[in-house]
């Protein structure tokens, strides 16, 4: 790892003097309580709606902060600050997390979004950890109970699909509750987090993972068989590439050579099947019978797919010594740097055409908010300093 530890400096520079400042200085409502998301290129709110997986996630990771970096009372106050609007507004009478609500707390979009949940639940567990108040742990386990009862549909009553007839399953639950579980270790016990994760590992691993081709489907029927049809034949690079570091993370934690092996390779295949290599960068989505994508934005860039393939190369090449990893990092690293940082002001684009310029120059909104770009850059910081 010597030989990218020059990089130490530039991400611990970037989280700390840029990311973390701009979401404290911009986010904080501090009249109605919660964190606004949409926020433009110089930090300034464009829009009041609050959604309940970016409070969720901003709750997580200055609590995380709190908990890992140092215990800087500002990052706890602004924990509390999410913490405290969510539990007052942000449940219906179920239980289940509106995905949006106005400014001052009124249910704006059903909860019909699972996702929703899961950061809730990651945000109360990681704020129980800094607090102790068991009232956070109570909530954290409460909405992991419902995540759990509706895992087997998990848009319920707002599912648009005609039930019966081509039933599918998609990877991004079992992806997001492999790391949920080690986040909640706290709150559910080590037993019960390792009961959770043995199964999704082989969920991730071995069923939507397709051998012919080395790719992750986003998209299989219930017994695991690949459906030809729009959804089924979706590949998200990014997604694949996430789910990689998380399966990395569980390697070390259960001493498995062979998973952290598989997840190396099977992160480098998706890089090279997701790299554009006419402009740079990753692409957004594929078809895996190269079909026309059914997304229209198949063919952007943005910020997560590549702080996220950042984050897992750099942990596949400290884990495993494979020096495509490293190879792959530095030119990813010089492509995110590149396109995504802005030069004039703090934070990150998100959003860039396949060419590379920034499609949209706002820094947070509905679907980017204070979650990817600082907790990857804490995690390929903290991975440089402990393989040091």
């Amino acid at each position: 790892m010597q030989d990218l530890i020059l990089y130490k400096e530039i991400y611990k520079k970037e989280l700390f003097e840029n990311i973390i400042p701009f979401w404290e200085k911009n986010s904080p409502d501090t009249e109605c309580g919660g964190y606004f998301t949409c926020l433009d290129r110089e930090g300034k709110v464009f829009d009041t709606d609050k959604f309940m997986w970016l409070q969720g996630r901003q709750v997580w990771f200055f609590s995380m902060a709190y908990n890992e970096i140092e215990k800087r009372k500002e990052w706890l106050d602004m924990a509390l600050l999410g913490a405290g609007f969510m539990e007052k507004y942000g449940r219906d009478a179920g239980g289940n997390w509106y995905f949006s609500l106005t400014r001052d707390g009124k249910p704006l979009v059903q909860p019909y979004n699972i996702f929703s949940d899961c950061f809730a639940c990651m945000g109360f567990a990681e704020l129980f950890k800094a607090t102790g108040d068991a009232n956070y742990k109570d909530i954290a386990l409460e909405t992991f109970r419902n995540i759990q009862a509706r895992s087997s549909n998990p848009k319920g009553k707002y599912n648009k699909l005609f039930p019966g007839v081509r039933p599918m399953k998609s990877f991004s639950l079992p992806m997001i509750l492999c790391n949920l579980s080690l986040i909640l270790e706290d709150v559910i016990g080590k037993d019960e987090a390792d009961r959770t994760i043995q199964p999704l590992i082989g969920e991730i691993m071995e069923v939507f993972y397709q051998k012919d081709s080395g790719l992750i489907l986003e998209n299989v029927t219930p017994d695991g068989s690949f459906i030809d049809c729009f959804e089924g034949r979706t590949i998200n690079p990014g997604h694949t590439n996430e789910a990689m570091w998380f399966m990395m993370d569980l390697a070390e934690r259960y001493d498995n050579r062979e998973l952290m092996k598989s997840a190396t390779d099977i992160l480098l295949r998706s890089i090279e099947y997701g790299w554009d290599t006419q402009h740079g960068g990753i692409f957004y989505f594929k078809d895996i019978k190269d079909y026309p994508p059914q997304q229209l934005e198949w063919d952007q860039k943005l910020w997560w797919v590549h702080i996220e393939t950042l984050i897992a190369l750099i942990k596949g090449y400290a884990l495993t010594g494979d020096s495509r990893c490293k190879d792959r990092f530095l030119i990813i690293h010089n492509y995110t740097w590149e396109h995504f940082r802005d030069a004039e002001y703090p934070e990150w684009y998100g959003y860039l055409t396949r060419q590379g310029d920034p499609l949209l120059t706002l820094k947070g909104g509905k679907w980017k908010g204070c979650f990817h770009v600082p907790r990857g850059l804490y995690q390929i910081l903290k991975t440089l300093e402990k393989y040091e």
